[in-house]
């Protein structure tokens, strides 16, 4: 039987893939550790609707606990992982770096190593756009080198990459890296850009734009079409490969900016700052690999993305402030 494993799959992404994958029939497992790095309160608003469905089972456990990680597997078999689960956010990897390294190599080594023992038939193991540090050309492809991450944050995720790698040549299961760029929708993190400036602009408190966001562009990747090439990338079971899962159109973050208070009628007040070390000026990812093997097709634009992740912090985020 088909059996499907979500790592972190109360959080962010791995919750709106987990209700793709209900609303199509599969059976769901679900682990995720409620950790507190935002209040876990959000991350089980996330998937409380799915608790009563009966192809759906939660596992409140830590991916860094071989020994549960083991448990959860021999019980349900699953076979086909999505694996989620990472310590998230650059900036906070250069004060915090153990926890990445224990999260995002360790724990990443406790799914592979006890997915191949029982019997996992696909893979997909969720990198990210920050292996690409400072590209020397644009827009970012596949095949570029990624040796010199700028963060801790990228540094693991590149570790990450090349353990999954290692696994598949070592016991063949198909296996696809994806590289989000990013994400945002609803249900995004609090640390996330749209969630920080529209918590920012109700209390109207200055948000903070590195250089004005004049000249800095970032890929954002509305959620819907990025949990569409992940569920690509569990249906093709491809032997090997990395993939860029960006909407490879960048926007300059002063013009989102203008875009978020157009969607909220809020009013942002802008605290220019210089661009940290650890900061690209631009991501830009180059999704032909991804068309060609998985189907990709981002079409939700910045606007809608923004009108729906304004629709679900207005209904779910001050409703979780009220009780």
């Amino acid at each position: 039987m088909t059996a499907y494993l979500v790592t972190g799959g109360a959080g962010f992404i791995g919750s709106n893939l987990c209700d793709a994958l209900v609303a199509r029939g599969e059976t769901v497992i679900c682990v995720d550790n409620f950790n507190d790095y935002y209040p876990p309160d959000r991350k089980r608003r996330n998937i409380q609707p799915l608790l009563d469905r009966g192809n759906f089972k939660l596992y409140e456990a830590d991916i860094r606990d071989a020994a549960t990680i083991e448990s959860i597997f021999a019980a349900e078999h699953p076979t086909h992982i999505a694996h989620f689960a990472a310590m998230a956010n650059p900036r906070f990897s250069i004060q915090h770096p153990r926890p990445y390294a224990e999260v995002n190599v360790g724990g990443t080594l406790n799914i592979l190593e006890s997915g191949v023992h029982h019997g996992a038939e696909v893979f997909v193991i969720t990198s990210t756009s920050s292996v690409y540090g400072i590209p020397e050309a644009v827009p970012f492809r596949e095949d570029d080198p990624v040796n010199r991450p700028l963060s801790q944050y990228g540094a693991t995720k590149k570790a990450s990459e090349v353990l999954a790698y290692t696994y598949h040549h070592l016991y063949g299961v198909p296996t696809t890296v994806v590289r989000p760029f990013t994400v945002f929708g609803p249900r995004g993190r609090p640390d996330m850009t749209p969630h920080l400036f529209v918590a920012a602009m109700e209390r109207d408190a200055p948000i903070t734009l590195y250089e004005g966001g004049r000249q800095i562009f970032r890929d954002f990747t509305y959620v819907g079409d990025f949990v569409a090439g992940v569920l690509g990338a569990l249906e093709k079971a491809l032997p090997f490969e990395i993939v860029n899962l960006g909407n490879s159109r960048p926007v300059e973050v002063c013009h989102f900016v203008d875009l978020l208070q157009q969607v909220t009628g809020l009013t942002a007040r802008v605290e220019e700052r210089p661009l940290p070390r650890g900061e690209p000026r631009m991501t830009y990812a180059d999704v032909g690999k991804a068309r060609r093997l998985l189907g990709y097709d981002p079409r939700t634009t910045t606007e809608t993305g923004l009108q729906n992740f304004w629709d679900w912090y207005r209904r779910d985020v001050r409703a979780i402030r009220s009780s």
